[in-house]
């Protein structure tokens, strides 16, 4: 059923935000301070990381585990999944990261916790990288995650580690982005946090949307046309 696969993306992507954001408002980022701004970096690449891999054997035999609409547009453009799943994923991925948005909102309020873990330029980035140079991270970032996705989950001799792969990948590129953009690499994961943050974010929220896709939607291309393995390849 159809319906069970839009659970499997809203609950996952509930939990990447949840835990990924959390855990940014948690350590306080790169602004808490000389111990934590340092904890930062690594725990929040982590945790992006380590939910993604959560997420992918949890829910992997029921939906793919895209949680991610720039991963789901390259598996459209790639020709792994139809136009209506296509909708009905974003749509569960949007309201996933709204629920996990929403429970770290909850959290923040019964405590002394502040933030919502939404990425942001200029003010918003801690080396105040400019509107143009985020866009290039981002798009960057979100390729090299998305080729990871196609390329390991292209054949069934590395699909039983693809969810091993993928959370690492997604950690390393957290780990150059965070001091840049926070690392959205996922519209969705953008999104929410913005909204909840307002202000500055959610006015800049539109590069964590645009960038990813395009990243996701070159990744494909450059797939498909390049890097894809051959049918009779052994």
């Amino acid at each position: 059923m159809k319906i069970k696969k839009y659970l499997a993306e809203f609950f996952g992507t509930m939990v990447l935000v949840l835990f990924g954001c959390g855990t940014a408002v948690v350590t306080g980022g790169l602004t808490g301070g000389e111990a934590t701004g340092t904890l930062g970096v690594a725990a929040i690449a982590l945790a992006f990381g380590l939910s993604i891999i959560a997420a992918a054997y949890a829910i992997g035999h029921i939906s793919g585990c895209h949680v991610n609409p720039a991963v789901s547009l390259a598996m459209l453009i790639s020709g792994k999944m139809g136009f209506i799943d296509f909708i009905g994923y974003v749509v569960a991925q949007v309201a996933g990261a709204f629920a996990g948005s929403g429970i770290l909102y909850f959290i923040t309020k019964a405590s002394d916790l502040d933030g919502a873990g939404a990425n942001g330029y200029d003010t918003l980035s801690s080396v105040n990288l400019s509107v143009s140079g985020a866009i290039v991270v981002e798009v960057v970032l979100t390729f090299v995650f998305v080729m990871t996705i196609l390329g390991v989950t292209s054949s069934e001799k590395t699909s039983n580690i693809a969810g091993i792969v993928i959370g690492a990948t997604l950690t390393f590129v957290h780990l150059i982005g965070i001091p840049l953009t926070g690392t959205s690499v996922n519209p969705a994961r953008s999104l929410a946090p913005a909204v909840f943050a307002g202000g500055v974010a959610l006015s800049q929220v539109w590069v964590f949307i645009l960038a990813p896709l395009v990243g996701g939607a070159l990744a494909a291309v450059v797939f498909k046309l390049v890097f894809k393995p051959s049918e009779d390849a052994d």
